[in-house]
């Protein structure tokens, strides 16, 4: 049945909650469009999400937030500031970092105190090696913030060109053709060191022996500014979807969309699970690309997007929310726990398909300051996350499985020092197939694609689709996973739904199938 269009308030349909989704609403509806956020979930934020445990509320996403400016500016646009709304605090301490029950090692958000940490853990070469690493950075940060992250899906032609003849020699040492691990080498000898900044590709769900040299900008970015929200990270995204609602935006939760409708080969809104029809002038994308072009969202969609091969998925995670007793080693609010094998890591996850025999761990403990290393009294909140394959709609994890990285995840704890007192009731573990059912497509995958070899960068879709209509947004799109990032992402996608509707000048009434509208 095909019935003529009826007028719509929501003119501009967002598929998902997730930040990109929630930037997207708040820059539109700030331009004065109707915007209509649909979220199957029952509260925002997408993987920036929080669970219960024994009665605690905690993150059980991402637990870093840096590049406050991409946020400054997307409130300003919207008439407000940042500090308005949340309380921040900046963390002079990154990380500590441990590979042994040795003196661990504190990374600061000043060059020369990490320098002279270094310096007392590694000897004076490698200290040399990071203040040399980090003017590098720097600059890699400097060449591609404007020319890159900022930009529409750039090509390395159109990175060329943005950059012009003064920025080609900036171009040509960011070194996109070399992997982090091989120009690691070239500024530590000290196998932890590499171990310590090559983590940087897991930021991004890579290896780091696959992933280009350009993620040393990660060092720059934290240096720049690692920020506490007070209240967790959920808090992002709850305040960014109170202020899309003031400024007239509409969310509704539970709200499963089943399939992106399209007519005459363009998005002309959404179907729901339940079989309601909601029609949209535009519609803004926020889930992987993935379930595009897997079918997920209906075989009309899927043309706009060609799914990847699984092998291209970045990694996948298994975490673990705690409420429980640390004893020992003195945990920061972000400690990472390294393997002793780095390679062999990877090589599990990657070409066997399995999760690590000895692992890396990272440990958010979410009751403490950035510098302070004393317990609070009791059981305090903790999430540990160990990388996993992304196979989590083609190889489940079994149950004995997971119970055996467990308990080789708290043995790498324990060798450290760290003793966790914690009973069964007193933890939640998300495994890779759980995650592929939250974000559906991925595999489990948490990055979108991973960041493997030059190329992988400009071969994210951009924020425009192959289907008129259709507008992407989020980790799995340009610029790439992570808060900020998506975050970008979602602007990218607002600022090319006004521009394509500014050049139309109007969006014409089309004819919907299957039912009428009730926005």
């Amino acid at each position: 049945m095909t019935v003529q269009r009826q007028q719509s308030d929501a003119r501009v349909v967002v598929v998902g909650a997730g930040v990109g989704g929630l930037a997207a609403a708040l820059d539109l509806a700030a331009r004065g469009v109707d915007v209509l956020v649909l979220e199957r979930a029952l509260q925002p934020g997408g993987k920036m999400r929080e669970v219960e445990v024994g009665g605690a509320r905690m993150d059980a996403g991402p637990t870093v937030f840096t590049m406050r400016w991409v946020l400054d500016e997307l409130l300003a646009h919207a008439g407000t500031q940042l500090d308005d709304h949340l309380r921040l605090t900046r963390a002079e301490v990154l990380a500590r970092h441990a590979w042994d029950a040795s003196s661990p090692l504190d990374m600061f958000s000043d060059i020369e105190r990490s320098a002279e940490a270094i310096g007392t853990f590694a000897g004076p070469g490698e200290a040399r090696g990071y203040r040399a690493f980090c003017a590098r950075a720097r600059e890699i940060y400097g060449t591609l913030e404007a020319s890159f992250l900022r930009g529409t899906r750039p090509t390395p032609l159109s990175l060329v060109a943005r950059a012009g003849l003064r920025g080609l020699p900036a171009l040509a040492r960011i070194s996109p053709f070399a992997t982090l691990w091989t120009e690691l080498g070239g500024y530590f000898r000290d196998a932890r060191l590499q171990q310590l900044f090559g983590r940087y590709a897991t930021y991004c769900g890579s290896s780091p022996w696959l992933a280009p040299a350009t993620l040393m900008l990660v060092a720059h970015v934290e240096q720049d500014g690692v920020w506490l929200v007070e209240g967790g990270m959920h808090r992002i995204a709850q305040m960014l979807a109170q202020l899309a609602t003031a400024r007239g935006a509409r969310f509704r939760y539970g709200a499963h969309v089943d399939e992106i409708v399209v007519e005459s080969g363009r998005a002309i809104g959404v179907r729901l699970a339940g079989g309601e029809v909601i029609e949209a002038d535009a519609v803004v994308f926020n889930g992987d690309v993935e379930a595009l072009g897997r079918g997920l969202l209906g075989p009309d969609a899927a043309a706009a997007q060609k799914p990847k091969a699984d092998k291209a998925r970045s990694l996948s995670a298994l975490t673990f929310n705690l409420l429980a007793e640390a004893r020992g080693f003195p945990l920061l609010r972000h400690t990472v726990f390294f393997s002793n094998d780095y390679a062999a890591e990877f090589n599990d996850i990657l070409r066997h398909d399995r999760l690590p025999t000895d692992p890396t761990v990272y440990v958010c403990a979410q009751d403490r300051a950035a510098h302070d290393d004393v317990p609070p009294p009791g059981a305090e909140r903790l999430l540990c996350i160990v990388n996993a394959p992304p196979s989590g709609d083609t190889r489940p994890l079994t149950r004995k499985e997971i119970d055996r990285c467990q308990a080789r995840t708290f043995d790498r704890l324990e060798r450290c020092g760290l003793q966790l007192g914690c009973p069964p009731d007193q933890q939640q573990v998300t495994t890779p197939e759980q995650f592929n059912t939250l974000f559906p497509g991925t595999g489990g995958a948490l990055y979108g694609p991973a960041s493997h070899g030059w190329a992988a960068s400009f071969s994210r879709p951009g924020s425009r689709s192959r289907l008129p209509g259709l507008y992407l947004a989020g980790g799995s799109t340009h610029p790439g996973p992570g808060v900020p990032m998506a975050a970008l992402s979602g602007r990218l996608a607002a600022q090319s739904v006004m521009a394509d509707r500014a050049s139309t000048h109007r969006w014409h009434p089309v004819a919907m199938p299957g039912g009428m509208s009730t926005p």
